[in-house]
């Protein structure tokens, strides 16, 4: 996921605005972090994160100019779109991106977390698979 947060940055990071001091050093780091931040969230927590082009280019918005800011929304838009759509695929393929196998997210009667692998296209297996039914409900 590193790979696109980089790319971001660096497509961004020649439009942002200087400090009234005179130096875009800081405002740079804040994108990086911003990013970064916004990328990782969609990795590990992609459920829960309806809109993460919205919500990063809210976070950076004030980092650019006005004549800059419609650029660097769809920008956004663009990668995160790719991230997300990356994080999809794998998920798909029944792989977490450090390509260890999927589990399921349910939990055992013992309180333990479930560690059959979910069905495709689905975050439970096939024991828990009502669970699923009832949250898309």
């Amino acid at each position: 996921m590193y790979q696109f947060s980089r790319s971001l940055y660096r497509e961004l990071s020649a439009d942002v605005v200087a400090e009234p001091c005179g130096d875009a050093s800081r405002n740079r780091a804040e994108l990086l972090r911003s990013c970064e931040a916004a990328v990782e969230r969609i990795a590990t927590d992609r459920h829960y994160f309806a809109k993460p082009a919205r919500a990063l280019y809210r976070d950076v918005r004030a980092l650019f100019p006005m004549n800059a800011q419609l650029r660097a929304y769809r920008l956004i838009e663009r990668h995160m779109t790719l991230a997300t759509d990356f994080v999809e695929r794998a998920e798909m393929a029944g792989r977490t991106l450090d390509g260890s196998p999927l589990s399921c997210h349910a939990s055992t009667r013992r309180g333990t977390s479930c560690q059959r692998i979910p069905l495709p296209g689905n975050k439970y297996c096939p024991s828990h698979r009502h669970l699923e039914e009832r949250s898309a409900a």
